[in-house]
């Protein structure tokens, strides 16, 4: 398989053996090979029940592993942080998804490639906005800049 770009989203919203969430997300960048660009760590509210804000950022990598086995090399990451298995959008020491990949749409069991609630997410996007602002959604062709403005707009505000 040739090289491919992937932009990971990465949160952490607990702490864990390298500190509070920030630490959490630096060490994971940290452990990630192939990191080009890293965008700034951000602070967001949680999804669902969580009550602990998150630190967000995204990074962009090039890999020669295909989407699947990048998938597992993140959740072999997620369990050496810490990581188990349980109620969706609780609190977490490291969440690891694949946002994008160069290589377009890639569906198969156990991960769906662009992330499927990635257009509506602005911790997701406003980081990756900050590093790759034209790459474009390769389902819909709106571009990351695009997306985040429709999401900003919709944002309810103080």
């Amino acid at each position: 398989m040739t090289s491919s770009t992937y932009a990971i989203a990465i949160g952490s919203n607990r702490r864990g053996r390298h500190g509070g969430p920030v630490a959490e997300v630096r060490a994971a960048i940290a452990t990630l090979a192939g990191v080009h660009a890293v965008a700034p760590i951000m602070a967001s509210a949680p999804l669902g029940p969580s009550l602990r804000r998150y630190a967000n950022t995204v990074v962009l990598l090039d890999s020669d592993l295909s989407p699947l086995e990048l998938l597992a090399q993140l959740k072999a990451i997620e369990r050496g942080f810490g990581r188990r298995r349980g109620r969706r959008w609780g609190s977490r020491v490291i969440d690891l998804d694949i946002v994008l990949w160069s290589g377009g749409s890639w569906y198969g069991r156990g991960l769906c490639v662009p992330h499927v609630a990635f257009r509506d997410r602005d911790f997701v996007l406003r980081p990756l906005c900050r590093i790759a602002p034209a790459w474009r959604d390769p389902v819909g062709g709106r571009t990351i800049r695009q997306l985040h403005q429709l999401v900003d707009r919709a944002r309810p505000r103080d």
